[in-house]
């Protein structure tokens, strides 16, 4: 399946936020706050036309019950897909394009995400390069373990200037190899 990467699209921040007034009633007290996160989250940066969407609860003891909520609105809850303490859904049909996570707040997958999206709105010449990488590698991968592996080598630099510590670096390294065990979508 070829992976598409088109120019941002000023429409995405919109379809967030429509996205998260959908959730938000129905998540309640659950989630501390709804984050769009991923390269759709920031402007001016190529994407993947798919808006992510962290959950963010207070501690794992909330993560059942933002599942039941989910379920409510037709989301099927698919595991954490080989990303410890982040777990995954599978939007509901008719739904604009969307990847969905429920996170307790603090967790490593969830300081990724917002440190690689909160960085790149912040350093133009890294999303410019990340945006370039993206896109050529969608002419040169059918893959999209390959794509992620391959693009991986640029955010962790990130998150090494960010401060990340070199443990959790070497997580996400070993999570982002095309061979790293998932359970597929």
């Amino acid at each position: 399946m070829p992976i598409e990467v088109v120019p941002y699209d000023p429409g995405w921040p919109a379809r967030f936020e429509q996205l998260r007034a959908m959730l938000a009633p129905a998540l309640g007290d659950v989630a501390l706050t709804i984050e769009h996160v991923g390269s759709t989250s920031v402007p001016g940066l190529a994407a993947k036309p798919v808006i992510d969407i962290d959950v963010i609860v207070a501690s794992p003891a909330e993560v059942p019950e933002a599942i039941a909520r989910l379920g409510t609105l037709g989301y099927r809850h698919l595991g954490d897909l080989g990303i410890a303490g982040r777990e995954a859904f599978r939007r509901p049909p008719g739904l604009p394009a969307h990847n969905l996570y429920v996170c307790p707040q603090g967790i490593e997958s969830l300081r990724n995400h917002l440190t690689i999206r909160d960085h790149l709105r912040s350093h133009p010449e890294s999303r410019e390069a990340y945006g370039a990488l993206k896109t050529r590698l969608a002419t040169e991968v059918d893959w999209i373990d390959d794509y992620v592996e391959r693009k991986s080598a640029l955010l962790l630099g990130i998150l090494e200037a960010e401060g990340f510590d070199p443990d959790a670096i070497e997580r996400i390294r070993a999570a982002n190899r095309a061979d790293a065990p998932r359970v597929k979508t």
